[in-house]
């Protein structure tokens, strides 16, 4: 079977409309993940926080710089040491980081570390990831890390404060109004003792 040039250029655009334009994860951070803003492109500050945490015993699994994500493999929160193990309870946990441009020069970096509290293999994965609680040394390290990062470059830029107003900016006071011509002044009543 010979197929037309039409039917086989269809399908060449198919094959490439389905390759990804990111290699970032299809479901966004967990709602309770730590954000902060920091003055550092996305790239920069995603290359940065992954020396970060390698640094402080978080086994990079996967740094992608170019689209400004991040994650570490499982590992035990104890020793920072990567794990087969089945990942369930919170002393074995995920981090992963998003950094995502806002202003010129600046990104809000997201980060979630994630357990699974149990195993159920009828849900899917990202349905069992939890964040782990605010004082979990984990999360504690991770919050220590992009503070670090805020405090060395810079956190989100100061919001525009509001100009002083002009002259051009003031009312103009309220004009008197003048009775309208023909009409009778008013008379202020005689205020005199007879």
């Amino acid at each position: 079977m010979r197929w037309g040039r039409p039917a086989s250029v269809g399908i060449v655009a198919a094959l490439v409309g389905c390759q990804p334009a990111t290699t970032r994860p299809p479901f966004p951070p967990v709602p309770e993940a730590a954000i902060t803003e920091m003055r550092l492109p996305a790239g920069e500050a995603t290359r940065l926080l992954a020396e970060a945490f390698q640094a402080d015993s978080m086994p990079m699994q996967r740094v992608v710089v170019r689209d400004g994500w991040l994650e570490t493999s499982w590992f035990d929160a104890r020793s920072g040491r990567h794990t087969r193990r089945r990942p369930i309870g919170v002393n074995t946990v995920r981090v992963r980081a998003w950094a995502d441009p806002t202003h010129p020069g600046s990104s809000k970096v997201t980060v979630e570390t994630i357990y699974h509290p149990l195993a159920d293999p009828s849900l899917p994965q990202r349905e069992l990831d939890k964040q782990v609680p605010r004082d979990h040394p984990v999360a504690i390290k991770v919050r220590a890390a992009l503070q670090d990062l805020v405090k060395r470059y810079g956190g989100p830029p100061a919001p525009v404060a509001p100009r002083a107003a002009g002259p051009e900016d003031q009312e103009a006071p309220p004009s008197e109004e003048l009775p309208p011509e023909g009409a009778p002044d008013e008379v202020a009543p005689d205020q005199s003792t007879p």
